[in-house]
Formats: structure tokens, C-alpha cells, sequence
């Protein structure tokens, strides 16, 4: 059975039939989809399955993938190859500390934890550091807050008064490690009770360590209320 031409869809005896662009046409028909102009196998350009002359091939700026048989084979046949790419550095990883963790609510949790034990762990390194003399510069201390405004100010300015209140203060408890850095101040380590502390004004208190009995000022950001 002749096949139908693809523009006028007569059928292709073989004399006539020219097989191009998955089509049969007559040597008439094969012609620009445009102008009409006559085209040989020589000359013509196809878009998509349409003969057209250089002259009026659709111009584009992106390439079209056509989804063909073959090209289906070589999407899939990549997948295959990226499967086993990935089981087989998973096999060569295997043993060597290498395993695959889900984001679970209860990973995250243990997550937090562990950030909390090693942030507790950098307190008492650093406080152990300082007792011998090597503990690092304060701009490496990053996890503990800011001392109050006034510690970056000229002291003469905007110190207050270490004026010792009365007694019948509340009692805080230290949250961080801090290391007095005038004679009226107090030093504390993480966990100290500060009895009889009385604000004195925005970000500094008054209060006794009761570990270690001195009496003087703290950062209020450094305690909190028990």
C-alpha cells in the first residue's frame, strides 16, 4: 500500500516518493511551508517535521528536545548511571563515619542539646584558661552577650556610683562567666547565687556572690532572677 503524501495526503507512488523527516512527499509537495519554494534533500531544513528554506526557517532562541524514543532511552540510562554512582560511594563510605541523618524533630532536639553541652563546656574551659593565663582574646568570645554600654564608655562618664544598697535584695543566679574589670565589681562564674541584688541603674545591679562572699556591681544581662 503507497503511503499518503504529508502535505496534499494523495498516495506516494515510488517514483515520486522522497522519505524525509519521518514523511513521505511527492517531489511536488516537498516544498518551504512559507514561500512554496520547490526544496531538495540538499537544501531544505526541517522544524518540527516541516520543511522550510534558509530563508524562512523559524528562528529561535532555545533548543526543543524532542522527546523521542531515544532520547527517553538516554534519560533513563542516566538515571541508572547516577543510581549506581551514588550506591556505590555509599558502599565505599560505609564504616568510615559516614551515614545518612533525617532532620527528625528528635534529632534536632538532640541537636540543641549537644549545643548547649558544648557551649557549657567553652565556659568552663575559658574559666580554667584563665586561671592560667591563657585565655583567648575577648573578641573570640562570641557565644556570651555583651557587657552592658557602659563598660565601651569612658568610665568617669557614665559609671555609676558602686554605692552598696540595702539589704532584702532579691537573690539571681549567675547565667555566664564574668570577669570583674574594675575593683567595685564582682566576679562570677556560670551557676554563682547572688544574694541581696539591688538594680541600680539600665544594665548594672548590685549584689554579694555568695561563693565567694564579695560584694560589688554586675551586668544585669548576665543574671537572671531565682
Amino acid at each position: 500500500m503507497n503511503p499518503p503524501c504529508g502535505r496534499c495526503k494523495k498516495p506516494v507512488y515510488p517514483t515520486e516518493k522522497i522519505n524525509c523527516l519521518d514523511k513521505y512527499w511527492h517531489k511536488g509537495c516537498f516544498s518551504c511551508e512559507v514561500c512554496k519554494m520547490a526544496l531538495s534533500m540538499n537544501n531544505y531544513k526541517g522544524f518540527e517535521k516541516k520543511p522550510y528554506c534558509s530563508m524562512h526557517y523559524p528562528k529561535t532562541s532555545f533548543t526543543i528536545v524532542t522527546d523521542t524514543p531515544e532520547n527517553l532511552r538516554l534519560k533513563q540510562q542516566t538515571m541508572l548511571n547516577s543510581q549506581a554512582l551514588y550506591k556505590e560511594d555509599f558502599e565505599k563510605n560505609k564504616g568510615r563515619g559516614f551515614s545518612v541523618v533525617v532532620d527528625t524533630p528528635e534529632m534536632q532536639r538532640l541537636k540543641k542539646t549537644q549545643d548547649q553541652i558544648s557551649n557549657i563546656k567553652y565556659h568552663e574551659d575559658f574559666e580554667k584558661s584563665k586561671i592560667r593565663g591563657d585565655a583567648p582574646p575577648p573578641e573570640n568570645r562570641q557565644d556570651e552577650p555583651s557587657a552592658p554600654e557602659t563598660l565601651r564608655q569612658p568610665a568617669e562618664q557614665l559609671r555609676p556610683a558602686a554605692v552598696a544598697p540595702s539589704c532584702g535584695g532579691k537573690r539571681y543566679q549567675a547565667l555566664y562567666s564574668y570577669a570583674a574589670a574594675e575593683a567595685d565589681e564582682v566576679s562570677l562564674l556560670e551557676g554563682d547565687l547572688i544574694l541581696d541584688v539591688e538594680p541600680i541603674d539600665e544594665g548594672w545591679m548590685f549584689g554579694c556572690n555568695q561563693r565567694t562572699g564579695q560584694r560589688g556591681m554586675l551586668p544585669a544581662n548576665y543574671v537572671r532572677p531565682v
